[in-house]
């Protein structure tokens, strides 16, 4: 494919500048003042857009997505949320599946969104892992992430709790590129969070567990995952998500745990959108924000990530699948700057996914997103739906809108 071209495009900093990119390499390989390089057969005019690296979504439930009037669930805590999806989930098939992941797929990607890590549940009839097919799930993403090359990268995780060994094992080979699970919902969390580290490093797969799920301070999931891996030297990447309790204890012991967390080289995946929605609803007044400790995690050097988590599913109601929106509740509940948040959602989080760096400098991967705003706070703030989404130099989405008043 020739390069691309975009002109005019403004950066984060408030420069413009042209831009060359190469599909074949998937790269940036220009970044010059505007109108120093030649014309080309293909070219962009990104004059009154803001050029910012592609976001990553670094957690998804893409199994459960878009079935919060379907399942029928109501507003309520997380225990709600399971009880109502493990209900419906004995009618999800693998085509229902594969059909609204791949609309929630197209809603991600049409916001910016180039990667993609999502969990995917061992599907159960019976409450147990013996009757029906729990790979069902599994395999409908597998079919997705075969047709999203080139426009999406899919990573799988999958979801886990108490599970044989011999399921975990057969998914894996499958071709799910991470092991999950969710410790504090385990009948021994410590056991737990060893049994996946042990049998991921026999597949040279990733962890990415659900960890501390709750307001509750004395959670321990995230202290028992930064030992166990320091105790192990386990080589593949690990990630903890949601990590809400740790947003819950005193400052002091929020910064030993984060640094805990930075020595083990643990990656934190911030939810604020459905750990809002579920998170304190037994605290009617002064009620506590379902929030990890972001500051404190950054402090220590944590690689800090933020994710959209569920997209209109029993686990909430809402999300637009906008990392924009992920970022701009950063801002307003865990009270980071526009860059901070910003970060969270695109170099963080591909950090978190063990992606190259993308964004609009030269020998970064040509993943982008131009948004019409001039500003970082804008584009934040006031959703901007005109975008423009390159990956791999390659342009992959574009959204315009028309506007009347009369």
């Amino acid at each position: 494919m020739p390069p691309l071209l975009l002109r005019g495009a403004r950066l984060p900093d408030g420069g413009v500048r042209d831009l060359l990119l190469d599909p074949d390499s998937g790269l940036v390989v220009r970044v010059v003042p505007p109108g120093l390089l030649p014309p080309g057969p293909d070219e962009l005019d990104l004059t009154g857009y803001l050029l910012l690296p592609a976001p990553a979504e670094p957690h998804a439930h893409l199994d459960k997505a878009l079935t919060w009037d379907l399942a029928g669930a109501l507003p309520g805590d997380l225990p709600s949320a399971v009880a109502a999806w493990r209900a419906y989930a004995t009618r999800v098939t693998e085509e229902d599946v594969f059909h609204r992941a791949g609309r929630a797929v197209d809603e991600l990607c049409a916001n910016g969104v180039t990667a993609v890590r999502t969990h995917v549940d061992l599907l159960t009839d019976d409450g147990s892992y013996s009757t029906g097919d729990p790979l069902r799930g599994l395999r409908a993403l597998l079919r997705l992430r075969g047709q999203l090359r080139g426009r999406v990268r899919l990573q799988i995780a999958v979801l886990h709790i108490d599970a044989p060994d011999e399921l975990l094992h057969r998914a894996l080979d499958l071709g799910a590129d991470l092991l999950g699970g969710c410790p504090h919902l385990s009948a021994d969390p410590a056991a737990s969070v060893e049994r996946t580290l042990r049998i991921a490093a026999e597949h040279h797969a990733g962890v990415d567990l659900h960890a501390d799920e709750t307001l509750d301070p004395g959670a321990g999931d995230l202290r028992l995952l930064a030992r166990a891996v320091r105790e192990h030297g386990f080589v593949p990447g690990v990630t903890a998500s949601h990590c809400v309790s740790l947003g819950a204890v005193e400052p002091d012991e929020a910064a030993r745990t984060a640094k805990e967390v930075a020595a083990a080289g643990i990656g934190v995946v911030a939810l604020p959108l459905t750990n809002l929605y579920l998170q304190g609803r037994g605290r009617p007044s002064s009620t506590p924000r379902g929030l990890t400790a972001v500051r404190a995690l950054l402090g220590a050097g944590v690689r800090v990530a933020a994710g959209g988590d569920n997209i209109r599913d029993p686990f909430n109601p809402v999300g637009r699948a906008d990392p924009l929106e992920t970022a701009s509740l950063l801002v307003t509940a865990g009270h980071l700057a526009p860059d901070e948040a910003l970060h969270a959602v695109t170099a963080g989080a591909r950090a978190v996914l063990g992606l190259p760096a993308a964004g609009p400098r030269e020998g970064a991967v040509a993943d982008l997103l131009a948004v019409r705003a001039v500003t970082v706070s804008e584009a934040l703030g006031a959703s901007c739906p005109e975008r423009l989404v390159f990956a791999g130099g390659r342009l992959v989405s574009r959204t315009s809108v028309v506007r009347e008043f009369y």
